[in-house]
């Protein structure tokens, strides 16, 4: 499975639609590719057949989603800007985050918002201590859930047959023991109410790679999650918790408000 495989949830009762599907996951391919991409190259990612990702990648570009390059690659075009401002403003959780986020920044440590995207996270928010808070907006592609504090708070609400089945049988990053291990550690956050993991710094300049990240859950329902990163010692992580909860309750109270009419 790669990070692009869409499951969907039998549950809903919805009959799936193949051709959706593959859409989306060449349209996250595309946006997550970093440079210009051919039909071969997302083919070979997907595993899908080549005349069935350019037969996408075209549509996509017919209604400006997409956009072909002098050398006949694509990348992003208008309209996916468009979406995402549309979403972005539609949900309202960033524009309703920023000012809390912004305060947690006085506690020097890299600040955090991200959803869950099946077996990862995408950061809408990532702003290392010293940054303005627009250059936090977008910065971190899609990292793999079981290596985020984020990941593995938002994996602790999810269903246990979900997380099976997202993750039996294969490699699991940070769990070589597997999916009972992993489950293991899911339980201990849903008892604590937040995630407390060690993680690799990905500041390239830190003396030590080594930092800690304490993340909880955001949203009624919980749709994502917010979190403090750096190194963190057990004695500090109480008053970690309570900042990132009065953060919390702030974007709460935010996003009700903003429902208002």
């Amino acid at each position: 499975m790669n990070k692009f495989n869409i499951v969907i949830n039998s549950k809903s009762g919805a009959q799936a639609n193949q051709s959706i599907i593959d859409s989306i996951a060449v349209l996250q391919a595309l946006a997550t590719a970093g440079k210009p991409i051919g039909g071969s190259e997302i083919s070979k990612i997907l595993g899908l057949e080549a005349t069935r990702a350019n037969r996408i990648l075209k549509t996509l570009a017919s209604i400006g989603i997409t956009q072909q390059t002098s050398n006949r690659k694509y990348e992003p075009g208008p309209g996916m800007h468009v979406l995402a401002t549309q979403s972005l403003y539609a949900s309202g959780l960033l524009r309703n985050s920023l000012a809390p986020l912004e305060k947690l920044a006085f506690y020097g440590r890299t600040v955090a918002l991200g959803v869950l995207w099946y077996d990862s996270v995408s950061f809408l928010y990532h702003a290392r201590p010293g940054m303005n808070s627009s250059e936090g907006i977008g910065r971190i592609g899609l990292r793999d859930a079981t290596t985020s504090g984020i990941g593995l708070v938002l994996l602790a609400i999810t269903s246990e047959a979900s997380v099976r089945s997202a993750y039996e049988g294969r490699e699991i990053p940070n769990f070589p023991q597997g999916v009972e291990s992993l489950l293991t550690k899911l339980a201990e956050i849903r008892k604590l109410g937040y995630a407390r993991v060690e993680v690799e710094s990905d500041n390239p300049q830190a003396a030590d790679k080594t930092t800690h990240t304490i993340a909880i859950p955001l949203g009624n329902p919980v749709n994502s999650a917010i979190a403090l990163s750096g190194w963190i010692s057990e004695s500090e992580t109480p008053e970690v918790v309570k900042a990132l909860q009065k953060a919390h309750d702030e974007i709460e109270f935010n996003c009700n408000n903003s429902k208002v009419t």
